[in-house]
């Protein structure tokens, strides 16, 4: 057993994986001031089902702590922050989580200790934000008593194929010494191979932008969309042609939410207009896909009068409201944006899906999800859940031949909707 004691900070989507991983070589303490969710955990429960509960009771079993007690972290020498950044309500970066993270590790850091990060920032935020908040709370002197690094993570939820140990892992740290550490830390968990980065900077900046970048590439084809709609021709028709071209990048229009793609942009955009700059590309990419669910809302508005369908009173049905087909995660979700748009026209909305929280659903949009469904003037598939690929809309879901069905994931036959977005 190697001399490093891990302790992780946040056992959420990112967290957990991780607290499995690095138990199966170290000692390891995983942290969460989610009561609850420790209890569940230690129990073998995962909402997430981002763990294999085979793995997570074998591990808890022999080398891993689960705990909701920062005390428990004392002996650790290797701190791994995997909190939460999300936006504020007026787009701009919320540290709260990861402000409250570095007190707690602060307060329990000894001499020789390295705390990673791995929750997404801006470049530079580790060590303007952070950095002196350890110090802070620790008495101790940053590259001098304790030391930093920074590994943005990469999980994408849901993934049962692209798992943790098989994506490579970009590392960092405040001296080349422990730089080298880390990278030796996470390559001996990740089968995938590491990049170590020249900076904590670069390895910051370098995850914020590959979320950027998708989010632009999406935001294009969702603009394709708006354009094709008023021309009057299906998207996705057009871009198998265009995709016939060997250079041509295949991105389809769709809604974009999610903990990383809608939310790393701003952050980017945060520390570049702090600094006198104002990303005009960027922004404008979100600005498309926020607004990408009005649209959905209004145009199947205007199918509904098409086929002479009563707006007022006229009930519609939402299939899915995660962020990604398959998986619990609801965070930024854009299909509450649909729902509320639609009730503005005085229309009685419902919202299916079987892998959603209804209690977390409620909680974060104030949406009560249904658990049987109805006839309906309005079905739209917003979530390609593998469920709903099964779905005979005509038996039991459309009140008659007139409702309308559309499919904003693209993948139900196109001679069985009337849109596609």
């Amino acid at each position: 057993m190697d001399k490093n004691i891990i302790g992780l900070i946040g056992l959420g989507y990112v967290g957990l994986p991780l607290s499995i991983a690095f138990s199966k070589k170290y000692k390891t303490f995983g942290f969460d001031i989610n009561v609850k969710r420790v209890e569940e955990l230690n129990k073998g429960i995962d909402t997430t089902d981002e763990a294999m509960l085979s793995e997570l009771k074998n591990q808890i079993n022999n080398n891993l702590v689960l705990t909701s007690d920062s005390k428990k972290l004392s002996d650790c020498n290797i701190y791994i922050i995997t909190v939460p950044t999300p936006i504020t309500q007026f787009k701009t970066p919320d540290l709260s989580y990861l402000i409250s993270a570095s007190k707690t590790v602060g307060s329990i850091l000894k001499k020789e200790d390295v705390v990673i990060y791995e929750s997404t920032v801006y470049p530079g935020c580790t060590e303007e934000e952070c950095v002196p908040l350890l110090e802070k709370y620790s008495g101790l002197k940053y590259n001098n008593d304790f030391y930093c690094g920074y590994s943005p993570e990469r999980i994408n939820p849901g993934d049962k194929i692209n798992i943790l140990t098989k994506i490579k892992k970009v590392t960092s740290g405040s001296t080349p010494a422990v730089a080298e550490k880390v990278d030796k830390l996470y390559a001996s968990i990740i089968e995938a191979g590491t990049h170590k980065a020249s900076s904590i900077k670069v390895a910051e900046a370098s995850k914020a932008i590959e979320n950027a970048q998708r989010d632009l590439n999406i935001s294009f084809v969702n603009e394709l969309a708006l354009i094709f709609d008023r021309i009057g021709i299906d998207t996705n028709e057009v871009i198998e042609a265009a995709a016939t071209k060997w250079n041509f990048l295949k991105f389809k229009p769709g809604l974009v939410g999610g903990h990383c793609i809608s939310v790393d942009p701003y952050y980017l955009a945060h520390k570049a207009q702090s600094l006198g700059y104002y990303p005009e590309v960027i922004l404008s990419g979100r600005r498309v896909n926020d607004n990408m669910g009005i649209f959905v809302a209004n145009k199947s508005i205007k199918l509904m009068n098409k086929k002479g369908i009563q707006v007022r009173g006229a009930k519609a049905l939402l299939l899915g409201i995660t962020f990604k087909e398959n998986c619990p995660d609801i965070r930024n979700s854009k299909v509450p944006d649909i729902y509320n748009e639609l009730k503005s026209f005085g229309m009685q909305v419902d919202v299916y899906d079987p892998y959603a929280s209804s209690y977390d659903v409620e909680k974060e949009f104030g949406i009560k999800m249904i658990s049987k469904t109805n006839h309906y003037d309005l079905i739209i598939l917003a979530v390609a859940h593998k469920e709903f690929m099964e779905l005979d809309f005509n038996d039991g879901l459309k009140r008659d031949k007139e409702s309308v069905i559309y499919d904003l994931k693209s993948v139900l036959d196109i001679n069985q909707v009337d849109a596609r977005l």
